[in-house]
């Protein structure tokens, strides 16, 4: 009875479109239907569902086909690949970020000098790093038979930078000289000795370039420039002076800049305070006193949450998120701060579209140029010099027109990179005063009344406040 049948007419088997699980369904409940086991797996493996059958349960449908009338049965799974786990660096050193090994804070603010010495010492010959390999992937079936690759993980690379060197295997990178391990931008990893300076930099001691970590047991006084790769300390105060790094910068008192000079790190910013002063950083800004009248810019954070905690005057920019104990003050002074935009990216986005008209411009002249020498080749008055000029015109249009393309790439990079800003806020512990401009994103929010505990997010395409 059950070979009689003709089963596509009651059943239909459906394959997921992973593969890895098939089905069984029937198409209308007939109270006549009869199967045998044996039919019913042959016509199961017809729709070309061979591997990891559930055997159990096809003899139960075809002995019960009525409790199996109504639902979708699984009746077989394959086998799903396994994805290997990626590789990594695996450092010798705690690497962690600046914020974990910041020094022991008082509750008036002020620093335990004696813990700020934090330079990974390493020898000439030391480990400093090492690669985890990846493991591979392990292939799976589906239930139609096919073998189903697995993916290996990626391997962790060497992001290799000055004074280290990779054992033969290229799996171990070791210090080159005695120094300070350190990560700079872009995750390089360097090996940098230390310069000191016991005193002020001054007429003295001069400007300073250094290639490794700078440390200055003294003030820096107006108008003299203090650069290096690794960090830069100042056991001391500021003046007017250029400091520079592609690490980060701590000074353990403030900085009184006169609207002279900036500090500018690849990393983090970390002083007391600071007026009248221009400071830019890729990660996080961290003042544990007062921002006055001052030009700040941070890839990510602003943070002022010392004893005072003060913002007043100026502009305080950041990528995600700026807080303070409070912004403005009582005489209502004017005090700009924006989150939401990384601030070299508007900088950036403005070369790029001058650079972008210029690049058009171009093109312009050189398809001008090649269109007349064309006409010439059409009528046969091509000289073997503009044959030549031809060829370079030529190139210089696929070259600018790569270029075009990749500026017009990266501007919508940028754009699309100015429109997210879920994660920016300002968050004001104590009182934000009116006078104060916040800046999220595109959109912008004027404070008119002094406000106590509150944090500013953007919500449905305005400037909210909300309780902080």
């Amino acid at each position: 009875m059950a070979e009689a049948y003709n089963l596509e007419t009651f059943i239909r088997i459906q394959i997921a479109p992973d593969k890895l699980t098939a089905y069984l369904q029937f198409n209308r409940a007939d109270e006549t239907f009869e199967c045998s086991p044996e039919a019913l797996e042959r016509f199961v493996k017809s729709n070309g569902v061979v591997y990891g059958l559930q055997y159990d349960i096809i003899h139960k449908i075809a002995k019960d086909p009525k409790a199996y009338f109504y639902n979708q049965t699984l009746i077989a799974s394959g086998d799903p690949p396994q994805q290997g786990e990626d590789g990594y660096i695996l450092f010798a050193f705690n690497m962690g970020d600046e914020q974990e090994h910041r020094p022991v804070e008082a509750s008036d603010g002020t620093v335990d000098l004696k813990e700020v010495n934090r330079i990974n010492n390493v020898k000439r010959g030391q480990l400093v790093a090492e690669k985890v390999a990846a493991t591979e992937g392990r292939e799976g079936k589906s239930v139609m038979g096919v073998v189903l690759a697995g993916r290996n993980g990626k391997e962790g690379r060497f992001k290799i930078g000055k004074n280290v060197v990779l054992n033969a295997e290229q799996t171990a990178l070791y210090a080159a000289i005695d120094g300070q391990l350190t990560k700079t931008e872009s995750d390089k990893i360097n090996v940098f000795p230390v310069y000191e300076v016991n005193g002020d930099v001054d007429y003295r001691t001069g400007n300073i370039d250094f290639i490794g970590t700078v440390v200055i047991r003294g003030n820096v006084l107006t108008g003299f420039r203090v650069k290096a790769s690794g960090d830069i300390r100042v056991i001391g105060g500021v003046e007017g002076a250029e400091i520079e790094t592609d690490g980060s910068i701590e000074i353990t008192g403030g900085v009184m800049a006169g609207d002279k000079g900036y500090l500018k790190a690849g990393k983090n910013i970390k002083l007391s305070f600071v007026q009248d002063g221009k400071l830019f950083a890729g990660e996080t800004i961290t003042v544990t006193q007062a921002i006055m009248h001052s030009q700040l810019k941070a890839g990510k954070n602003v943070v002022c949450t010392g004893t005072k905690g003060l913002i007043v005057g100026g502009t305080v920019q950041a990528g995600e998120r700026v807080v303070a104990r409070t912004i403005g003050n009582t005489m209502s002074t004017a005090t700009t701060v924006e989150v939401g935009v990384r601030p070299e990216l508007r900088g950036e986005l403005q070369d790029l579209r001058t650079s972008l008209r210029q690049l058009i411009d171009a093109l312009d002249k050189t398809e001008k140029a090649l269109g007349l020498l064309d006409q010439l080749a059409l009528i046969g008055q091509l000289s073997e010099d503009k044959m030549a000029l031809r060829i370079k015109l030529n190139a210089t249009k696929r070259k600018t027109s790569d270029q075009i393309d990749e500026n017009r790439e990266r501007i919508f990079e940028i754009e699309k990179a100015l429109e997210e800003t879920d994660v920016a806020r300002v968050d004001v512990a104590n009182t934000c005063y009116a006078g104060t401009k916040i800046v999220i994103g595109r959109y912008t929010r004027f404070v008119k009344d002094p406000t106590n505990r509150i944090s500013f997010r953007l919500q449905e395409g305005e400037v909210a406040m909300v309780s902080y």
